[in-house]
């Protein structure tokens, strides 16, 4: 019988893929373990500025390929390597075509705060670890994912991975973006508040305080760690239970 872990993984995973098409974050990475870090990453972070730039003011392509980079101008071999960061972020499918995101980083407006949930969303084991991860420096993020990818990963491949998620937190909105645990308040109606707040009981007028329904909508983070889901759980029963 599957456990609730499996269960609450499951649905996050299906729910994201229909969404955006992000089949390729929970694909076997590298080193064999379903990581919740991008295992893609540039070697050179000096054109992703300007290829971010290119996407925004360009036409969507039917797949975004490396041709279709080489005509916006960006002909090295070290500028292919972003298809795949790309892809990693939920900005591609896996066959190369546009998805939502896509689309919705096309918005100059609205650029900065997608690619901030962008990387939250592909980097979330990473944010787990340090809800500010954005603000940390190049050397923790690295020792950061040391630890996640449990030392299977070279220093040199670790150092290219932290850097590319710097550069791209330094593009990103953060102010803007919404990660966080929703929480919806919702009041019962007037009317309805009126008739239940008074009420005759053999001449005898009871009143009744005015009830709040509260739904509280918990976004899963994907992780395999039991640790986590205990830990976040924790968290949930102090706060709103006492």
């Amino acid at each position: 019988m599957a456990s609730w872990r499996d269960l609450a993984w499951d649905h996050r995973r299906i729910t994201l893929r229909k969404a955006f098409g992000l089949d390729h974050l929970w694909r076997s990475s590298t080193w064999g373990e379903y990581v919740g870090i991008p295992t893609s990453y540039l070697t050179s972070v000096k054109n992703v500025d300007a290829i971010l730039t290119a996407i925004r003011a360009g036409k969507a392509p039917d797949r975004f390929s490396q041709r279709y980079l080489v005509s916006l101008d960006f002909k090295s071999t070290s500028d292919r390597l972003i298809i795949p960061v790309l892809k990693s972020l939920g900005f591609l499918q896996d066959n190369g075509a546009p998805t939502k995101r896509y689309y919705e980083f096309l918005d100059q407006t609205q650029s900065g705060r997608v690619l901030a949930e962008a990387i939250e969303e592909a980097y979330s084991d990473l944010f787990q670890l340090n809800r500010k991860a954005y603000d940390l420096s190049k050397a923790e993020v690295q020792s950061k994912f040391k630890t996640l990818t449990e030392g299977k990963v070279g220093d040199a491949v670790l150092d290219k991975m932290a850097m590319t998620f710097k550069k791209l937190c330094s593009l990103a909105d953060w102010k803007a973006a919404s990660i966080q645990i929703p929480v919806e308040k919702k009041e019962v109606p007037t009317e309805a508040v009126v008739d239940a707040a008074r009420q005759e009981v053999a001449g005898t007028v009871v009143t009744r305080l005015p009830q709040l329904a509260y739904v509280i909508q918990i976004h899963l983070p994907e992780s395999r760690d039991p640790a986590v889901y205990d830990a976040l759980f924790r968290s949930l029963k102090e706060h709103l239970l006492g």
